[in-house]
C-alpha cells in the first residue's frame, strides 16, 4: 500500500466486517479510554472501523475529533501494521485525553498489535 491517503479499501464498511472481527477477534490491544480489536484478514493491508458510541462519549465534536486523529493514525501507520482488521472502541473517557496523549496512545496500541501479530504469525 502506497501513499498516505485513507481510501475506502482501508476502512471497514459493512456490518458484516464488523461483526467477523467481534466474533473473531484474534487480538485485543488496550489503551487509556480505548480498545482495539483485531483479526486477521486476508489482505495485503490494514483496515480500520470504528466505535464511538454517544453512551460513551457525549459531545458529537470530541466523538468527530477522536475518529478524525483514529483516522490520521492509521493512516500515517498503514505501512508498519500488518494485514489486520481492527474495529477501534471508545470507552468513557476518551474523550478527556488531549490531543498529544491520543497520539501516544494510538502510536502504543498500534505498536502492540503490530508485535502480538507478528508473534502470532511465527509460532
Amino acid at each position: 500500500m502506497s501513499g498516505h491517503g485513507f481510501p475506502k479499501q482501508l476502512r471497514l464498511l459493512s456490518a458484516g466486517d464488523y461483526r467477523f472481527v467481534f466474533d473473531h477477534a484474534s487480538f485485543k490491544v488496550h489503551g487509556k479510554g480505548l480498545m482495539a480489536l483485531a483479526c486477521p484478514n486476508g489482505l495485503d493491508h490494514p483496515r480500520l472501523g470504528l466505535v464511538i458510541s454517544k453512551k460513551n462519549v457525549r459531545k458529537a465534536v470530541d466523538r468527530n475529533r477522536l475518529k478524525r486523529l483514529a483516522r490520521e493514525s492509521i493512516r500515517l501507520q498503514q505501512c508498519a501494521l500488518p494485514s489486520v482488521d481492527i474495529v477501534l472502541l471508545a470507552r468513557r473517557g476518551a474523550n478527556e485525553l488531549d490531543k498529544a496523549t491520543l497520539h501516544r496512545q494510538f502510536y502504543g496500541m498500534w505498536r502492540r498489535l503490530e508485535r502480538d501479530a507478528r508473534k502470532s504469525m511465527t509460532s
